[in-house]
């Protein structure tokens, strides 16, 4: 592990993280797709990322989907997918290669509404290349294969080491919670029919529990949801 100063978690819990965060990347090796789709998110590095692989002619056209969200509003208050475009642009994307979904409040919704969007402007889609938080990366590709099992899909984030994206977060409390968070979504989706069922490792399973109990919790579902 590299140097790094921890102020709200111990070693322990640091490397119960480290091993979810693993499992959340899928590793797939990224390749030219139909087209691409920028998830919403508190994360300013998924517009960064699907500018460099647009650069890198992976796919001629994206779509940027979200609204807004409880932890987002403050960030993005014209929405996700609005500041996401923005973002792009300045990275030198051009403003024909962006389609805009603004209206998104959850994973299933960004790629069900992005299809549609997609299906409005007449774009045959064969290939996704499905842009994410690095710590999203399973649940998205879970969620999609549910909801557009058709279309092969190849997933890809900010190539940032764990300890890096900590820092450039600058909030270990909440990066934590969230990887708790997607981890307890892709156990309970599936049985909604969100999501395919994804095989949990009993180690990671371990590790969430301890955290669970650390009281890393705050992104977890309630009985109500």
């Amino acid at each position: 592990m590299q140097n790094h100063e921890r102020l709200t978690i111990t070693t322990g819990q640091w490397d119960d993280a480290k091993l979810i965060w693993d499992y959340h990347q899928m590793g797939h090796e990224v390749r030219p797709c139909s087209v691409a789709i920028g998830l919403g998110s508190h994360d300013l590095g998924v517009a960064a990322t699907g500018a460099e692989l647009y650069h890198a002619g992976l796919f001629p056209l994206i779509v940027f989907s979200g609204g807004n969200s409880a932890t987002t509003a403050a960030r993005f208050p014209q929405g996700e997918a609005v500041h996401f475009r923005s973002h792009a642009l300045d990275l030198g994307v051009p403003d024909e290669a962006i389609l805009l979904e603004p209206s998104a409040r959850n994973t299933g919704q960004n790629i069900t509404f992005s299809r549609k969007v997609l299906a409005k402007a007449d774009v045959k889609v064969s290939s996704l290349l499905l842009i994410s938080k690095p710590y999203m990366e399973r649940r998205s590709y879970a969620t999609c294969r549910m909801v557009w099992p058709e279309v092969d899909v190849v997933c890809a984030s900010e190539p940032l080491e764990f300890d890096d994206y900590m820092k450039s977060i600058g909030d270990e409390k909440l990066v934590v919670d969230m990887l708790v968070g997607d981890l307890q979504r892709i156990v309970e989706y599936p049985k909604h029919g969100f999501a395919i069922e994804q095989d949990v490792p009993d180690d990671v399973h371990v590790a969430y529990e301890r955290l669970v109990r650390s009281g890393f919790d705050s992104r977890l579902l309630r009985a109500s949801q």
